[in-house]
Formats: structure tokens, sequence, C-alpha cells
């Protein structure tokens, strides 16, 4: 199979593999560091927009949306994990291998997402009465949940589109294209929410077809009969040398998605007895946090790109100053974003609350816990991509289970035991366990710089 590189790939691998490192950081990372804030701002007006319907629409948007999240970690951790050994080879020059790895990884996704729609749709009611979803959330959302699965096929599929044009440098068109799908999602929910009045589903169907507008620009983007970044049924391949590092890699980075996921559901449920106003508080109180947070992961995806890159170009010295910047950047925006949403936390939660006082006071109280950890959790993003572009998920499947399962749920669970505190409860464990993940990030960093062991799992020979 002949496959090429265009010009503009050639340039952009030659960039990463010999530019200035901070040129390399900045215009890797900070196109996906806005992509990434502009998808928190879309879930930050949606939760707007479901406001407007009802305080319990808001809320139950809030609580499924912590279970979409988590099956929606099954597509994005095979993405992240594949486009990994796609960079890798992408930096190494074996273009045969990198066509090969993209059209595997959309009919792995492809298939994934099919098979969640069999299982599923058919025993959703039962699943989210499993999930210890309350009944008031599953009476107004059982249908937002099933048209939300069909919008997350679209979206893993997206993912994989998303995660290749990464590997090839095109942050830029992946801002562009994000920016025309959040435009379209916007008009389509502003339209069904305040004009033709509808529910909360309406608010799913925006989604389903605003990503069928980036799901079309994939296909269009990916038709070159020989391009390396190219799909074709015919590159599909599932020998060892092509799907097993893919899958092995991204096996770590699906379980610990889930995990996080999941443990914020169990969270979530343990809120409940709070009342249904406090869990869906403490999911806007994520949404106003996402807004520092996701500008950090987008770093952190750039930062994991670049480093497999330099690996697989046999660099790893720049590899780590990718890190040491990305590091710095992203405590700068912790820092600064942190304090503006505090400045004006008053004003968005008021918006979120639609008038009610005691809404609003909860929204406040979380945020102003789980700001404490926007620093820590900016090292912990660059500590996250440091591992993931030298192949150690393993590590990052350890951080994020103590992430949730050591720092969260257990102190969630002591404090309702063992203390009368109500539900400052849910803003306390936030802080305890964003800050703790900062600390754990930061020394298992230090642990595997300062003794080498990060470069005994070097990326292999691109043979396997």
């Amino acid at each position: 199979m002949k496959t090429t590189l265009s010009e503009k790939d050639q340039a952009f691998r030659e960039f990463s593999l010999n530019g200035p490192v901070w040129q390399v950081v900045l215009h890797v990372s900070l196109p996906l560091a806005l992509y990434q804030s502009l998808n928190q701002l879309f879930k930050i007006l949606d939760s707007m927009m479901a406001a407007h319907i009802s305080p319990s629409a808001v809320s139950a948007v809030a609580y499924l949306s912590q279970i979409n999240m988590m099956f929606s970690a099954l597509g994005g951790g095979l993405a992240v994990g594949a486009s990994i050994k796609v960079s890798e080879a992408y930096g190494a020059g074996d273009m045969d291998l990198v066509r090969k790895r993209v059209s595997t990884m959309f009919a792995l996704c492809g298939a994934l997402g099919g098979g969640l729609l069999l299982l599923l749709v058919p025993n959703t009611v039962p699943f989210l009465r499993f999930m210890n979803t309350p009944e008031e959330f599953i009476r107004e959302g059982a249908s937002y949940f099933i048209l939300e699965l069909f919008s997350l096929v679209i979206l893993f599929l997206n993912n994989v589109y998303i995660a290749v044009e990464r590997a090839r440098g095109n942050s830029r068109r992946i801002l562009g294209l994000n920016l025309a799908v959040i435009l379209a999602k916007l008009g389509l929910t502003a339209w069904f929410v305040y004009g033709l009045r509808g529910g909360i589903q309406m608010i799913s169907i925006a989604t389903i077809l605003s990503q069928s507008l980036l799901f079309l620009a994939a296909v269009v983007n990916m038709r070159g009969k020989d391009s390396a970044f190219g799909f074709s049924p015919k590159a599909i391949s599932f020998k060892r040398e092509v799907a097993v590092p893919m899958v092995s890699l991204s096996i770590p980075v699906v379980a610990e998605k889930i995990a996080f996921s999941l443990g914020k559901v169990v969270v979530n449920s343990m809120s409940t007895v709070y009342g249904s106003l406090t869990v869906g508080a403490l999911g806007i109180s994520n949404n106003i946090g996402g807004i520092t947070t996701m500008p950090q992961d987008g770093f952190q995806e750039g930062a994991a790109a670049i480093i497999s890159q330099n690996l697989g170009g046999q660099k790893p010295d720049r590899a780590l100053k990718a890190f040491w910047w990305t590091l710095g950047i992203n405590m700068a925006i912790g820092a600064g974003i942190m304090g503006t949403c505090l400045l004006s936390l008053g004003p968005l939660t008021r918006f979120f609350a639609k008038g009610d006082q005691e809404f609003a006071g909860m929204i406040a109280m979380i945020y102003r816990f789980e700001a404490m950890g926007a620093i820590p959790l900016g090292i912990n993003a660059a500590v996250m991509g440091l591992l993931y572009g030298f192949g150690k998920t393993r590590l990052t499947l350890f951080m994020n289970i103590c992430r949730l399962f050591v720092f969260r749920i257990p102190v969630l669970w002591a404090l309702q035991h063992f203390t009368d505190l109500g539900n400052y409860s849910v803003g306390i464990v936030m802080a305890v366990s964003n800050i703790c993940c900062g600390i754990l990030a930061a020394l298992v960093a230090a642990a595997e710089l300062t003794t080498g062991h990060i470069f005994k799992k070097q990326a292999p020979a691109i043979s396997d």
C-alpha cells in the first residue's frame, strides 16, 4: 500500500522534532486548550439553558451527564492511548504504520459504540436504577439519556478524528471545527428551548445534530487515498504489530477514565442524602471548575503528543523540556482562571440558580472548596501528559484510582458518618481530593525523573 505524507505534515514533523520546544508546546497545546475551554463553555451554557426549563431539569442533566461521561471514557480512552502510538510512528517516520493505526482506531471505536447501543438502549431504566439514580431524574431524563447514548457513538468517532489531527499538529483545525460545532449546538439548543419550549430531550438532539457536523468534516478531511492520516478499510489491521500496542496502551487509559467517571457517579449518588439540589449544585460547581481544568487538560493532551513524537524520533531530552514548559503554563492557568472565577462567582451562581438563593448558595459554597485544587490539578495534568507520552499508562491508572477511591469516596464517607457538616462535606471532599491528587502527581513525577525509571519504558521500536 502506497502511503504519502503531505508537505504540511512533513513540515510539522520537522518542527516538532527540531523547533524551539516552547514554540512547539504553544503551537500544539494552545489551540487544544482553547478547544477544551470552548467545550466547557458549551457544557455551562447547556446547563444554563436547562436551568431555564426548571431547577430539576438542570439537576437531572448534571447527574445524568456524569453517567454519560463514564461511557464516553471508553471511546475517549481508546483514542488517547491509540493516538500516542500514532504520534510515535509519525515521529519515527513509519507512515504505513500511521495509516494502519489510524484506520484500525476508527474501526475499534465504531464497533465499541455499536455494542454500547445494543446493550444499554433496551435496558436504560434498569441501568439508571442500578446506578442509584433518583427516581425523579429517571422520570425526567430517561429519554434524554438514550439520546445521549446515540450522540456518544458519534463522539467516539469524532474523538478519533480529533486525536489524528492532534497527532499531525492540526490544532487550529480542531479549534475551528469545534467552534463551528459549538455555535451550531448553542443555536439549536436556544431555538429548541426558548423558541419551541422543548424539554431536556431537545438539548440532546441539538448535540447529535451539531456533532454530526464534525463527523462530516472528518469524512471530508480523511478521504485522501494515499494519505498517511487518511482512513481506508483496506488499512484496518488487527495484526499484533498494529493493534496490540494501541490496545495494550489504551486499556489502562480506558480503565482510569471509567474509574474516574464512575467515581464521580458514586460521589453524586452519595450526595443524594443532602437532596437533589445539592447534587445539581455539585454538578454545576464541577462545570465552573472545568473553566480552569479544561485548558489545563488541553496542554496535557498537547504535551503527550509532543513527547511521544520526540520519543519516536529518539529525542527524549526534548520530550522532558516539553513537560517542564507544560507544568509552568498549567500552574499559571490554575492561578489566573481560578482567581477570575472566584471574583465573578456571584453573577455565575445567580444565573444558574434563576433566583433560588439557596441553590445559588450551595453552588458558591462547593465551588469555593473546589477552587483550592486549581493549581494542584494543573500539576496533575502536566504529569499525566508526561506519563502518557512515555507510555506509562499503568501509573496514570493508579493515580486516577487514588484520586477517586482513596482521596474522595472514603473521605466523603467519613465526613458523612463521623461529622455533622451536612452538605459542606461535598465541598470539603472536592478540596481534599484535588489537592491530594496534585501532591501525588508531584511525588510520582519526582520519583520517575530522579530515579530515571521513566526512561526504562521509552517508546519501543516501531516494529514492536
